[in-house]
């Protein structure tokens, strides 16, 4: 790192202070203030914010490092503009009229209280057990990886960046609640994307031209069956992504995440209206469209630099190149002086935004979903206070979860997608049931939410026992011990062997069985509790309302977004 570098870097951090400081002086009255931003946010900031929040550890080490290994694979999950404008023309309408500020409040709405405080505690676990440990400590690795230093004063390099980066990011979250986090990602995304877009350009030159990138993955067998590192596509047969499964299994995955899951929604929730958040979702869907050329690629573009020089990325114990490395890889190697500084404001601005979006989010969750739902008749200022001691809580849980998370950082990618992978169906279930129709019953959501809940932790255990029985016995591949020794039972079958993007597809199918079957039987919802809240419930106001809300450009830039994916696939193909 130059001084040129380290001016860069002082220049944004005089930037995001100034931002955190106007963001202070604004003064909070309510709860809603500070978790929604005074429900007074542009499509702008929603839309940046959307896309900045998404960013995170798992894109700049996960992503990249999955173009390394495995080609273009996982863009399925990246290139998901569309799923976004699902939320947008989908969701909004039913999300505005019914001003909740968090996602289970929109379950109890709809169903029963039972929902909402199952929604809340699965939400809230899996925040800080994936999200918040999963970004510090991506965060701590890139930092260590790019400023290339072992140790300071004695301590591991990577304990002093993590933790700093936690504090410094649990300091604007806790002073100044959602609206710092939506400002300040106005400042970070272009920041983000210029600094990417460098690291493509500069990449590209250095491997020769996107011609020569994909000459080179295209001549790397991915299975036996023809397909390459560049084909999106592959055979139904590959161990890892048949295609089937992976639309399957994206589409579930993607629908819970972009559509239902607080810590996106929750920006949409902070709009001025209707047309705001409508707006802020399609700009969000553009920004989508960039991470697979962003993060992606120049993880195939260090694998192609790596395959011609044979001594670009750092190798592990076995002498395997460290996928994982490649995007700090690119910034360390290949950036000059002052761009590195900017490049590294982008990946500070990434996790940032990120770990701010999940302390926001997870505060949220338990100062309205338990504290408020509890002690109703609390005052705004101490729910407030609450709100941010509850921020100061999260982070202190994530900073401790973080050696757990260490120990097993070569499989974090996998561990964080398997834990999506099974927490999204139930909750999808409920979600896209509960808007489509009336009949689903509050028992019969909470008990689709239960049943996708309780299937996917038993495929976790499963996927803990097997590895572990695999292990004692001297094994690392599960399916070859199992063919071994014979292990070859229903139980086995079911919650391991099958492929966890068709297993994914096939949990959702369940869950939607069983909200179905218990809606049969049990009471439903009054036609009072369900107004607005279903399409058949939504009066001709609501309806003029949601029209008058979007106009014909809307449809323009939603067309264009889809024909954009649409190319993509077919070039990739």
């Amino acid at each position: 790192m130059a001084l040129l570098d380290w001016i860069v870097i002082g220049i944004f951090a005089l930037a995001l202070i100034g931002i955190i400081t106007w963001v202070f002086l604004q003064k909070e009255e309510t709860s809603g203030d500070y978790f929604l931003a005074g429900r007074d946010a542009s499509w702008i900031a929603i839309g940046a914010s959307i896309f900045a929040s998404n960013i995170g550890s798992e894109h700049l080490i996960g992503l990249a490092g999955a173009g390394a290994s495995s080609g273009m694979a996982m863009a399925h999950w990246e290139i998901q503009g569309w799923m976004i404008l699902i939320l947008g023309w989908v969701f909004v309408p039913f999300y505005s009229r019914s001003m909740v500020s968090t996602m289970p409040e929109f379950l109890e709405r709809r169903y029963n209280k039972e929902s909402r405080t199952i929604l809340s505690l699965i939400s809230l676990i899996s925040y800080v057990l994936t999200k918040v440990a999963v970004t510090v400590y991506a965060g701590g690795l890139v930092f260590q990886q790019v400023f290339g230093i072992e140790t300071m004063w004695g301590i591991d390099f990577f304990w002093i960046s993590a933790i700093g980066l936690v504090l410094l990011t649990a300091v604007y979250t806790v002073i100044g609640g959602m609206k710092s986090v939506l400002y300040t990602s106005v400042l970070q995304t272009p920041i983000l994307l210029l600094g990417s877009i460098i690291i493509v350009y500069l990449g590209l030159k250095e491997v020769g031209g996107w011609g020569e990138m994909m000459r080179i993955t295209r001549a790397v067998p991915v299975n036996d069956y023809g397909d390459s590192m560049a084909n999106l596509i592959r055979s139904n047969r590959d161990s890892q992504f048949p295609w089937l499964g992976v639309f399957m299994g994206s589409a579930v995955i993607g629908f819970w995440y972009w559509c239902t899951d607080q810590f996106i929604v929750q920006r949409v929730l902070s709009g001025k209206n209707e047309r705001e958040a409508r707006r802020g979702t399609i700009f969000g869907a553009y920004l989508k469209l960039t991470p697979v050329f962003l993060f992606m690629i120049p993880g195939m573009i260090a694998f192609a630099i790596h395959q011609k020089t044979g001594s670009f990325l750092p190798l592990m114990d076995g002498g395997a190149p460290n996928a994982d490395a490649a995007f700090p890889t690119l910034v360390a190697k290949l950036l000059p002086a002052g761009v590195k500084g900017l490049v590294v404001c982008g990946i500070l601005a990434a996790l940032m935004s990120s770990l701010a979006s999940l302390f926001n989010s997870s505060a949220m969750l338990f100062t309205i979903d338990f504290y408020k739902k509890y002690k109703p008749d609390t005052s705004e200022s101490k729910l407030l206070r609450v709100g941010r001691m509850a921020t100061v809580v999260i982070v202190i849980l994530g900073i401790l979860w973080i050696p757990i998370m260490r120990s097993i950082g070569d499989v974090l990618y996998t561990y964080l997608q398997d834990v999506q992978s099974v927490l999204a169906p139930g909750i999808a279930a409920a979600f896209l049931l509960g808007i489509l129709s009336s009949k689903p019953t509050p028992k019969g959501g909470m008990w689709g939410m239960i049943a996708g809940f309780i299937v996917g932790v038993t495929r976790l255990g499963a996927k803990v026992l097997y590895s572990t029985l695999a292990g004692h016995a001297g094994y690392t591949d599960v399916k070859l011990w199992a063919a071994e020794k014979g292990v070859n039972n229903f139980f086995y079958t079911l919650f391991y062997d099958i492929n966890w993007l068709f297993f994914s597809g096939g949990m959702l199918v369940f869950s939607i069985i069983v909200v179905m079957v218990v809606s049969k039987f049990t009471k439903p919802a009054s036609p009072e509790q369900l107004k607005g809240l279903t399409f058949s419930s939504a009066s001709s106001e609501d309806k003029e309302a949601t029209r008058r809300s979007w106009n014909k450009w809307d449809v323009v830039h939603s067309v264009v977004i889809i024909g954009i994916t649409v190319a993509f696939y077919i070039y990739f193909w």
